[in-house]
């Protein structure tokens, strides 16, 4: 979440950001009011408070002098009651000062473009296949995936991978953790399912609870990446100024229920409830979180170039940046039976904002701060295979396999059975 002290100091500049999202800026101008009030009655409370300790002390010394205390006694029977009220008002004003509060997205970066999306960098040239064939149907006639299949025992989009996709998923995978081992990063697997308070420190789950499974009757939910997993590794926790930035790399199914998504690519395993996904995170130092933005950025652009996939680079527009970023730029793949690119991954930067929600801080010599957190989708592997099948299909309907996943195929090539 966003600094009270930012909407108390320059409510416009919240207003503003909210402008560009296209969301209302109604929620800033409550909060501001109840803050008001909260500010307010904690005056209240505090002087009572004081008021009662100033009564205690009088009444004492009062005791001690021999002097009546009947009306101090009475004066003090009514502060209770009294600062019972105040508190419950103001606990009351703090709670709708602070779930309003959770719901403010990140704001946004000035470079940040607002009515369409902006390439950036493109890089490699598409493919214009005559025999192109969509993914599913060249899968399908190869006997790679069956969706059909999963249909009938999970519903729409899932999906079984068989023989080389198996091999080929896994390939993908082992890549890109050997490719951020070796720039540094730290492997880690996380848990699958979160409590609704950890998954918080990551999102407004308000708004997407309606993207993810909870699981019944249990304080869990599936995570729909790595990213808030990893993200609530430190929650509540301070960081040794020594140990930042902290890079991960993590692996881990993903689920999502693709709410809004309806009708789209329906085909195939390109939107699909569960994929496995190679995600980048980094918990870094405030002035370090543009330096470890471009990293991020950097690395995805080799993975691509690696796997030889025509690709470009896309800042997202402010309608389109996610809640939690302050910038995000999209990563997107050249597809030749669509003839067109689509999104492979995402690069976001957080500031502050997931940090302030989890409370993970480090020391800056006497002075407590929030870390900054990143996230960088390296590989989304089912989408992954989409795009490699589409950019390596033969015209016999045959499949190469980039070079650099050779080693972890053990074949370079799939062939009709």
């Amino acid at each position: 979440m966003i600094d009270i002290k930012l909407i108390r100091e320059n409510p416009e500049l919240v207003k503003e950001s909210q402008k560009k999202r296209g969301l209302s800026v109604d929620d800033v101008d409550k909060i501001l009011g109840a803050d008001e009030k909260w500010r307010g009655l904690k005056a209240e409370v505090d002087e009572l408070r004081s008021k009662r300790n100033r009564i205690s002390e009088e009444i004492n010394k009062s005791k001690k002098e021999g002097r009546k205390i009947d009306d101090l006694l009475k004066e003090a029977k009514n502060i209770p009651q009294l600062l019972e009220e105040k508190e419950r008002l103001m606990d009351e004003s703090k709670h709708v000062r602070d779930s309003l509060l959770l719901n403010i997205p990140n704001i946004i970066d000035k470079s940040v473009p607002t009515g369409t999306n902006k390439v950036m960098k493109v890089h490699g040239k598409p493919k214009k296949l005559k025999f192109a064939k969509d993914h599913a149907d060249l899968l399908e006639s190869l006997d790679l995936i069956d969706t059909k299949k999963a249909s009938d025992v999970a519903g729409a989009r899932f999906y079984y991978l068989k023989d080389e996709m198996v091999k080929l998923n896994y390939a993908i995978i082992n890549f890109a953790l050997d490719f951020l081992k070796k720039k540094g990063f730290n492997l880690i697997q996380p848990p699958f399912m979160l409590r609704k308070d950890s998954l918080s420190g990551a999102i407004p789950l308000a708004v997407f609870e309606e993207m993810i499974y909870k699981i019944e009757n249990e304080d869990l939910y599936l995570i729909g990446t790595a990213e808030h997993a990893i993200n609530a590794y430190y929650t509540s926790e301070i960081i040794p100024n020594n140990k930042l930035p902290i890079r991960f790399a993590g692996i881990s199914t993903c689920f999502r229920k693709e709410a809004g998504s309806h009708g789209k690519d329906t085909k195939g395993i390109f939107r699909t409830h569960q994929f496995e996904k190679v995600e980048q995170f980094i918990f870094c130092k405030p002035d370090d979180s543009w330096k470890e933005f471009d990293l991020l950025l950097k690395n995805s652009e080799e993975i691509l170039k690696l796997l030889k996939i025509p690709f470009r680079f896309v800042i997202l527009s402010s309608q389109e940046t996610g809640r939690t970023a302050t910038e995000t730029i999209d990563f997107e793949g050249w597809f030749p039976s669509q003839n067109a690119y689509r999104e492979l991954g995402s690069c976001s930067n957080c500031l502050d904002y997931q940090a302030r929600r989890g409370n993970i801080r480090y020391q800056d010599k006497n002075e407590m701060k929030f870390v900054h957190t990143l996230n960088n989708t390296a590989i989304a592997t089912e989408r992954m295979i989409v795009c490699l099948v589409e950019n390596y299909q033969q015209k016999d309907g045959s499949i190469k396999i980039p070079e650099a996943l050779w080693k972890y195929t053990g074949f370079k090539v799939i062939k009709k059975k």
